[in-house]
């Protein structure tokens, strides 16, 4: 009895290993076609910076998506209304709304050796940038405030209202931050990711023609 029992537990912890060695190997990866590819085409493809990669369908899936999206809303005069009501000011409606959009908080946007000081610096000349284009300034619009109070005394963040920017532009969960601009006919330029401030400076250009 006693050499079955041993029998047993030696192969529940050979099971066992066997388990978690197969468990480190279960992801699974797609394009951005959502079609399955291998992991070294995924790497590949995600090495040159021209798609990112995010968390598809389920938790072992990794799936490559676009950088940008380029579309049009169908109602900017409800969206210019619902984001006046959020930052308590009237937007005006010939000019492009700019969005700077956080996710919540994550391994991007929570790591890097910015100080208060390089942040100040780099939204000052984000907004500087903006303003000579379009004479405008952009938006901060978070869905998760966790991981914000580093730029308390930089930028005011207003709560996403109604859930509105994430379901128009963002479907993800996009690492770091993102961006949209919005022209005054409603096209739109969203930019998924990390991003310079050249990016949105373009953006901004192309929706104020």
């Amino acid at each position: 009895m006693k050499k079955i029992l041993q029998i047993t537990i030696i192969g529940i912890l050979i099971y066992s290993c066997s388990a978690t060695k197969t468990g480190k190997d279960t992801t699974r990866y797609f394009d951005e076609n959502n079609v399955e590819i291998s992991k070294s085409k995924f790497d590949r493809i995600r090495s040159t910076n021209k798609l990112l990669d995010i968390q598809g369908d389920s938790t072992n899936h990794k799936k490559l998506t676009l950088r940008e999206k380029r579309g049009k809303i169908t109602n900017r005069a409800l969206l210019e209304a619902l984001l006046e009501k959020e930052i308590n000011q009237e937007l005006d409606s010939t000019k492009p709304i700019v969005i700077i959009y956080y996710p919540g908080k994550d391994p991007c946007n929570s790591s890097g050796s910015a100080t208060k000081e390089s942040r100040r610096n780099w939204f000052g000349q984000l907004e500087d940038g903006i303003n000579q284009i379009a004479q405008t300034k952009p938006i901060y619009i978070y869905k998760d405030n966790d991981g914000l109070k580093k730029y308390d005394g930089i930028l005011t963040w207003h709560k996403d209202p109604e859930g509105t920017i994430e379901r128009l532009f963002f479907e993800y969960h996009y690492p770091c931050s993102s961006f949209v601009v919005i022209s005054k006919e409603g096209n739109y330029i969203s930019y998924f990711g990390e991003f310079g401030k050249e990016y949105v400076w373009e953006a901004t250009q192309l929706m104020n023609k």
